[in-house]
């Protein structure tokens, strides 16, 4: 097709202007070639030092699909591996998942920067190089059987680039340069595992136009699920190499992006480090990045030859810019808005232990229920729909299809209260799951929560009531980037109505069972 390269051209200049932040880089590669780019703003505000195209940033969770082309690069048959998973999950009680599930995020295994907050993590604390495995160690249960739906787990590729360096003898940071990084063109990229230094002097900014920005402090050090540093010139290298070798079947990008799958041969979205979408009829593969302070995206477009890079060194939504890039460029345009009626409500889906709230206005309905709130639009049919997502009301509760993660849950109507007596629940909780203590504060009626484990003693949160027995805990602010969302925090209580215990989860890690230290 012919591509609306004019109104691309003036989306690119629009960008900066949408995406408000202390600087950025973008770039379009078409037909092989750097179609354009924009670079603006500041490195770093206070000492005046520009953004430019040579500048590296954390490219973040876009390292994972560097991560599974150096497996894939270096190892014939992955599934030799398998055995090996074991050593990095000696307490597992649940089926084992395959070299295959870590790589196309259908593990089941719970994230393990989400269980930091669980953990006793300070968010700019130090987690150094040996303390992540110790972190997975300790998981003993999964949220479902491998193969058989899908949850982002950063775990997952921990655990993948230490079995490259294992079964490769090799560091993996030494690895990944001279067998993918340096063929790909991208001459400047590195493997950065320690954020609390970021490479040429870059700043992330923690904030928004409104309140103002503030830099960020990381502390993460990361190895296969993050971790590369690159500027936006190796970035497009990356964009040209994909279609320079797209006519390879046996080339590394097609074989990191060919049709995902679940374990039953049915189709998945996700494999190999990368998202596989649709921006209108187009199949579109990529991923994003965020740590405390970047954004990062970049979606490929293989029918068109088209590919889009964006970079900010502050918390825009960088998805959302490349998706609008992608669909001016595509002539895709939105479908009217049609009014919602009927769909503020309060949801328990029990089988996940969360809360799922609906709200909605004049356009739409959003959904708060996973790591970030999601925006549906109504159907004619009267559902509410985004990519991978369709709700329903019905006799029984919210239908709620998440195609992309292979799951329908039913959710039934909770009657929401926003008052309870925090010092009934007050006390010190332990999980047997995670060796770990939960402590529960309230004076007047108000509660906090605060955790101790293998990461220390970690801050006070809020927690406010939203249905009998049923409270949440919003993080906000925690090691990774984007922090876990809501916490649902369920009370237990015996026979006699005395409380028990609880069990608290988000969407990164679900169903985390706490029993009542007397």
């Amino acid at each position: 097709m012919t591509l609306n390269l004019k109104a691309l051209d003036r989306a690119l200049d629009l960008l900066p202007l949408r995406y408000k932040g202390p600087g950025g880089a973008v770039g379009v590669v078409h037909q092989g070639r750097i179609h354009a780019t924009r670079v603006w703003g500041y490195a770093d505000l206070t000492r005046r030092q520009a953004m430019t195209a040579a500048t590296r940033l954390p490219i973040c969770s876009i390292s994972k699909q560097f991560t599974c082309a150096l497996l894939l690069d270096q190892i014939a048959d992955p599934a030799t591996l398998n055995e090996q998973v074991r050593d990095f999950l000696p307490a597992y009680r649940d089926a084992l998942p395959s070299v295959k599930d870590l790589a196309d995020n259908q593990s089941g295994l719970r994230d393990y920067w989400a269980l930091t907050v669980l953990q006793g993590a300070v968010p700019e604390a130090e987690v150094r190089r040996e303390d992540a495995l110790p972190l997975l160690a300790r998981q003993k249960t999964g949220h479902f059987a491998p193969g058989t739906a899908y949850s982002y787990s950063n775990g997952n590729f921990r655990i993948l680039a230490e079995l490259i360096q294992r079964a490769t003898d090799r560091p993996y940071e030494e690895a990944l340069a001279d067998r993918i990084l340096a063929p790909a063109g991208m001459a400047s990229a590195v493997q950065a595992s320690d954020t609390r230094y970021p490479l040429d002097g870059v700043v992330g900014y923690e904030g928004n136009d409104e309140m103002g920005f503030l830099p960020a402090q990381n502390g993460i050090w990361w190895m296969g699920d993050a971790g590369i540093s690159a500027s936006l010139t190796d970035m497009l290298a990356w964009e040209t190499f994909i279609d320079t070798t797209r006519g390879d079947a046996s080339g590394l990008y097609s074989r990191l992006s060919a049709p995902a799958t679940w374990g039953d041969g049915s189709p998945a979205f996700y494999a190999n480090g990368l998202r596989q979408d649709r921006v209108g009829p187009h199949r579109v593969t990529g991923h994003g990045g965020a740590l405390r302070g970047f954004r990062a995206n970049r979606q490929h477009v293989a029918s068109e030859r088209l590919s889009v890079v964006v970079m900010f060194n502050h918390e825009a939504n960088a998805h959302a810019a490349a998706t609008w890039l992608l669909e001016t460029a595509l002539w895709v345009q939105a479908a009217p808005a049609l009014p919602p009626q009927g769909w503020d409500g309060l949801w328990l889906d029990s089988a996940n232990g969360l809360i799922a709230r609906t709200t909605q206005d004049a356009t739409g309905v959003t959904l708060r229920y996973g790591t970030t709130p999601a925006r549906l639009t109504m159907a004619a049919d009267g559902s509410a729909v985004a990519p991978g997502l369709t709700l329903r009301q019905g006799p029984d509760g919210l239908q709620m299809q998440r195609e992309t993660e292979n799951l329908t849950v039913t959710a039934s109507p909770l009657a929401s209260r926003d008052w309870a007596d925090g010092g009934q629940i007050a006390g010190r909780y332990w999980s047997d799951e995670l060796q770990a203590e939960m402590t529960i504060a309230a004076q007047d009626g108000v509660a906090f929560a605060g955790f101790q484990g293998l990461l220390g003693s970690g801050p006070m949160e809020r927690m406010y009531p939203v249905a009998r027995d049923i409270w949440i805990m919003p993080t906000r602010r925690a090691m990774d980037a984007a922090p876990p969302g809501d916490w649902t925090v369920q009370i237990h209580r015996d026979v006699g109505g005395g409380i028990s215990g609880l069990t608290i989860g988000c969407w990164l890690a679900r169903n985390i069972g706490y029993r009542k230290l007397a």
